[in-house]
């Protein structure tokens, strides 16, 4: 088991997701800086936070409960990166490479919760 949350690789790539969405919303229209910039990044940091969160919270249903929340997140930054593409914000390349990084975070946490559903906690 990990010591520190910091070693969960799920943690760390949704690290990976919250910089990859900062240097994807750079060159988004200076008018979404309050709208889905801000959403896109406020929703990213939530998925990293809401796993070391979890993690501290020091007992089982919490930590539970925090990646639940974290994979909501997750889903929120695909539907904000859906609509991004559609809107034609964003280079295709990153875009393509964010929503594969989401998609994979949100997946890893799915089974982190269904694994800890399955064992009673």
């Amino acid at each position: 088991m990990a010591k520190s949350y910091r070693e969960l690789i799920v943690w760390q790539r949704a690290v990976e997701l919250s910089v990859a969405l900062y240097e994807l919303t750079r060159s988004f229209p200076r008018e979404e800086i309050y709208g889905l910039t801000s959403q896109l990044r406020r929703a990213g940091v939530s998925v990293a936070s809401n796993i070391a969160e979890g993690w501290g919270r020091g007992t089982r249903a919490d930590y539970r409960n925090f990646l639940c929340v974290s994979r909501g997140s997750a889903l929120e930054v695909q539907t904000q990166l859906v609509i991004a593409g559609r809107l034609g914000y964003g280079q295709t390349r990153k875009l393509a490479l964010t929503e594969g990084l989401a998609i994979e975070v949100g997946k890893m946490l799915w089974s982190m919760v269904e694994k800890m559903g399955r064992s009673g906690g």
